[in-house]
């Protein structure tokens, strides 16, 4: 298969889920009376000026950031055959902590980042582990243990923010933390935007952007081109053949829910490092069950994942100017929710289509091993575009 067939099978799913997202939106917005044309006018309008343009596009970026994090989390544990639907839970809880006891030190700036955020990753590692255990020991279906402790989790951070880590004044509105110190705060890649000659935002542009890209990266590096990824991968694809040829698929369930809980640990941390400087009770939420869909849209794969961040940040974005030009913003949760049932449709369609090229070049004897879309063989827990494929290939994709 050539790289432009590749690359072509690997998008047509995300590209059907948009179109058929975009077409389900526009037949909503004309029963509501909007003109669908006029909408997606406001939407792309950055600004006039500048100033305001460079500063959308700060704002778009920064919301991608927690989103590219949050979807990384669930693919993660998506090619173990895996849904970690707790992610939610898990930087939440891990960022009232990493807030609360970053407050309480004093240390210099690089090694106090560092602190807070092994302590974010800590803490989501744990209680995503609590997952993995109740699975491997008592066969707890990781979908409701994590359901679960996403109740335990928020009502657990609520205790911390309303106790130990208290920090805001008696009978303030917004209960909050204590507010780091600044030598635990992440400094801003405006620099880098007035070298390259842009204007400087409104807000800053986080400096988390950098740490996102390496995880990025590492998580490529580590699911493509190491023995653990293709372990990861083959268990999820079938864990009885996988066990056959020597993987322990018990502890591959442990060892990829305590990576996933330790990614998930950071969503929260650009906004803590970045501008809140402290846990309050208007601290962003719903970042984990968004990084679901941008993982299912990104089909796994760390590139998809930052392309499918971006379009979400895109629309969140959106939403303040369709209310100036008094367009209701539901818009963009219709699209966020069609997509996300567009995307299961898609990526089965885009399966089925694959296995099909794979059954037709074997039977044209061609000696070719059949080659499976890397998103589409990827693994992927039941009830999520189906039963994972028992198909596997060597052809550095998404699958082993």
């Amino acid at each position: 298969m050539t790289v432009v067939r590749r690359i072509g099978t690997a998008l047509i799913a995300p590209l059907i889920a948009i179109v058929i997202a975009v077409v389900i939106s526009a037949g909503v917005m004309l029963i509501l009376g909007v003109d669908p044309l006029e909408a997606l006018s406001v939407m792309f309008d950055f600004g006039d000026d500048p100033v305001q343009q460079i500063t959308s596009m700060v704002t778009v970026l920064n919301r991608a950031v927690p989103l590219f994090l949050a979807g990384i989390a669930v693919a993660i544990a998506f090619r173990a055959g895996l849904f970690n639907i707790g992610v939610e839970g898990q930087y939440r809880l891990a960022t009232v902590v990493a807030a609360g006891i970053g407050a309480m030190v004093t240390l210099p700036a690089p090694l106090h980042v560092v602190l807070v955020m092994v302590v974010a990753m800590t803490v989501g590692g744990i209680w995503a582990g609590i997952v993995a255990v109740l699975k491997v020991t008592r066969g707890v279906s990781e979908v409701i243990s994590s359901i679960m402790l996403n109740t335990i989790a928020l009502g657990l951070a609520s205790f911390l923010l309303t106790g130990p880590f208290l920090g805001s004044e008696p009978g303030a509105s917004i209960i909050r933390t204590e507010t780091l110190p600044e030598s635990a705060w992440m400094p801003s890649l405006d620099g880098l935007l007035g070298g390259l000659g842009l204007e400087l935002p409104r807000r800053p542009l986080y400096g988390f952007l950098v740490i996102a890209v390496v995880i990025g990266v590492v998580a490529w590096v580590v699911l493509q081109r190491t023995r653990f990824g293709f372990d990861l991968r083959a268990s999820g694809l079938n864990a009885s053949a996988a066990s056959a040829s020597g993987v322990d698929a018990k502890r591959m369930v442990l060892k990829t829910m305590l990576i996933s809980g330790a990614v998930a640990g950071l969503i929260g941390l650009p906004d803590l490092l970045g501008r809140n400087h402290n846990y309050n009770t208007d601290f962003t939420s719903g970042l984990g069950f968004l990084g679901i869909a941008v993982a299912l849209l990104g089909r796994n794969s760390p590139i998809g994942i930052a392309v499918a961040a971006l379009f979400y940040a895109f629309l969140d974005r959106a939403s303040a100017p369709l209310q100036a030009a008094d367009i209701p913003s539901t818009v963009v949760q219709i699209m966020q929710g069609t997509i996300l049932l567009a995307v299961v449709v898609a990526n089965e369609l885009a399966r089925r289509l694959a296995r099909r090229r794979a059954e037709q070049a074997n039977r044209q004897g061609d000696g070719a091993p059949p080659v499976i879309d890397p998103g589409a063989a990827t693994a992927q827990p039941a009830g999520v575009g189906g039963p994972a494929p028992a198909t596997a290939t060597t052809d550095g994709g998404g699958t082993p």
